[in-house]
């Protein structure tokens, strides 16, 4: 998953690791924990692989000190800030771009279905949140795969709720969970819905621009001869 996150984010633009960190923690929200300490390892494999490629940017020494979550580490990182904003020196920073085969990497990613059996939200949801990048058949079979695993994480629960061995705190937990999974569902098919509709608008807006061009139609051409040279008499 963090493969997939990466090669998604630098898909968009090239960027600093501090920069691929905030944006895991902030904006994708599937990452809340990511640590330096798991991300470059992670940023160095992929660079190997020849998905990543680096290069290196000037930097100045105001650049954002990063928490190490050490107070030692921190503080030894303060100290080495101030001595080079005092010797007026300067240091370079790694930036990382994605290539074409870390390009064809991420479309498998992306693509590729969760093992059979699998219901992993985290994975759904990294796929949606990169979803716009799919072609549409693709990203229609991302949202019916999801609801089918519900569906039967629904029936599940259903015959979990319906046992006459629960407790009522147990079964409240049940019956929670089934709403939940109802509500994504809804959500799911609302998704779903607004996704067939676009691709059948796409499919008849590209049958009406073919109709209008059909080399069948002796008048299709009409306006492009009268406003071409060769067509003067």
């Amino acid at each position: 998953m963090l493969d997939l996150a990466i090669l998604g984010l630098l898909f968009e633009q090239e960027m600093h690791g501090y920069e691929i960190r905030r944006r895991l923690r902030d904006e994708l929200g599937l990452f809340a924990n990511i640590s330096f300490g798991s991300l470059y390892p992670a940023l160095s494999r992929l660079e190997r692989s020849g998905a990543v490629a680096v290069t290196e940017s000037g930097g100045t020494s105001s650049a954002p000190l990063l928490s190490t979550g050490s107070l030692g580490g921190e503080r030894a990182g303060l100290r080495a800030r101030r001595s080079g904003a005092t010797l007026g020196t300067k240091r370079s920073r790694k930036v990382y771009r994605i290539t074409g085969q870390g390009r064809a990497l991420f479309e498998q990613l992306l693509e590729g279905e969760e093992p059979a059996g699998a219901d992993d939200a985290r994975s759904f949801g990294l796929r949606l949140a990169f979803a716009r990048h799919l072609a549409p058949s693709a990203r229609l079979a991302l949202l019916e795969r999801r609801r089918a695993q519900l569906t039967r994480r629904l029936a599940t629960d259903l015959v979990r709720a319906s046992g006459d061995r629960l407790d009522v705190y147990t079964r409240s937990l049940v019956e929670h969970s089934t709403e939940s999974t109802e509500h994504d569902i809804a959500w799911l098919d609302r998704l779903i819905d607004a996704e067939r509709q676009k691709q059948a608008a796409s499919r008849t807006d590209g049958a009406r621009s073919a109709d209008s061009t059909d080399p069948s139609d002796p008048h299709s051409g009409d306006a492009m001869t009268s406003s071409s040279p060769t067509g003067a008499s």
